[in-house]
């Protein structure tokens, strides 16, 4: 169960966290976290969050953030929210290492996410871009649909696709969870 102070490392992404407010703490209302981000680095993609909105404030090095149909540059003492089923993307735009603190209301299981996809990145388990394989993917991506999706297709449809790939991950070894890397919220 992750715990205030507890850090975080994908070291694929480059990305870094370190729990400032877990979903247990706050009875599920909020996750917070001092998030870092490599120079030149991003999330594996663009994604949604269907029903989080979500929270960054820039402390040291620039991000470009890309919002619905814009972008939108944030420096230190900036302020950019997501609101819940927007499509977004982060980079770190600048010359040093970004360093924000993000917050997610309502928590949901986002830190369990990270937790299992992380735990795949120290693991070799996810490919240069920070993504599971596609037989992963198919096991995971539902447990998590409510917290992160991928924009334009609708969530529907996205579970009745990766329905459709499950049972042949699933016989081939794949697993939605691996206690290994956190327990099951």
């Amino acid at each position: 169960m992750a715990a205030r102070g507890e850090r975080l490392e994908n070291p694929v992404t480059g990305e870094r966290l370190v729990w400032r407010a877990t979903s247990a703490e706050t009875g599920g209302t909020l996750l917070a976290f001092d998030f870092s981000l490599r120079v030149g680095g991003s999330v594996p993609l663009a994604h949604v969050h269907p029903l989080q909105e979500e929270r960054f404030r820039v402390l040291a090095g620039r991000a470009r953030v890309r919002l619905g149909g814009r972008t939108v540059v944030a420096r230190p003492g900036d302020e950019v929210v997501v609101p819940p089923g927007t499509v977004h993307r982060l980079w770190n735009d600048g010359e040093e290492e970004l360093q924000a603190v993000i917050e997610f209301r309502p928590a949901l299981r986002l830190e369990q996410f990270f937790e299992q996809l992380w735990g795949l990145a120290r693991d070799g388990r996810l490919d240069k871009r920070g993504l599971p394989s596609p037989l992963q993917l198919a096991v995971m991506a539902p447990e998590y649909l409510d917290e992160v999706a991928l924009p334009v297709v609708p969530v529907g449809v996205q579970r009745a696709a990766l329905a459709l790939v499950a049972p042949l991950a699933r016989a081939r070894g794949y697993a939605a969870f691996d206690p290994a890397y956190g327990p099951r919220l």
